[in-house]
């Protein structure tokens, strides 16, 4: 399900994590699996619930508390680039720095980068704004439409986003 922002307020995603986490709930937990007898002794499985929109990022697959916290962070930042909508960032599209990883109109930028979910959130609520309309989404971003649709498909959960609202709009779904 999708979360839309009130008009003028930030999109979480694009909140560096230090102050997203001001507005989070962190717990610590024992889970089962791979990792030995230390796994089972310790709360090293990481949720983070952002508070206002209830969505939660977790990680358990390491044995360190401390390096579930930073990917259950990133996975946040990843479900409300996913799960929230914002007329305030699309309407502010596109940004310095969408503009900074927008070069001769290819978008340049690894998933595994920690600009990678703010990106995406400002994509997206293009899209939505535009009514998964890819080329006037292509063009307010600079960019061309099958660089758009090759972003979306680094993160498959956003292009099964944008294949649902392509259908909700009238729309064929891409391949």
């Amino acid at each position: 399900m999708t979360e839309f922002l009130p008009e003028n307020q930030e999109h979480p995603a694009t909140i560096p994590a230090e102050l997203l986490l001001r507005d989070c709930e962190i717990r610590h937990e024992r889970r089962r699996g791979p990792g030995g007898q230390h796994r089972n002794k310790t709360e090293s499985a990481v949720v983070i619930r952002h508070i206002p929109t209830g969505i939660e990022g977790q990680a358990a697959e390491r044995r360190s508390q401390f390096d579930n916290h930073r990917n259950a962070v990133k996975r946040l930042r990843m479900n409300l680039a996913l799960g929230v909508r914002s007329t305030h960032l699309a309407e502010a599209a596109p940004t310095p720095l969408w503009q900074s990883r927008c070069h001769g109109s290819r978008i340049g930028i690894n998933p595994d980068h920690d600009d990678f979910p703010v990106l995406l959130a400002e994509a997206l609520d293009v899209l939505s704004s535009r009514h998964a309309h890819l080329p006037g989404t292509a063009e307010q971003l600079g960019c061309t439409t099958s660089q758009i649709v090759k972003f979306l498909k680094k993160e498959p959960r956003a292009f099964l986003w944008l294949n649902d609202e392509r259908r909700k709009h009238g729309l064929a779904p891409l391949d």
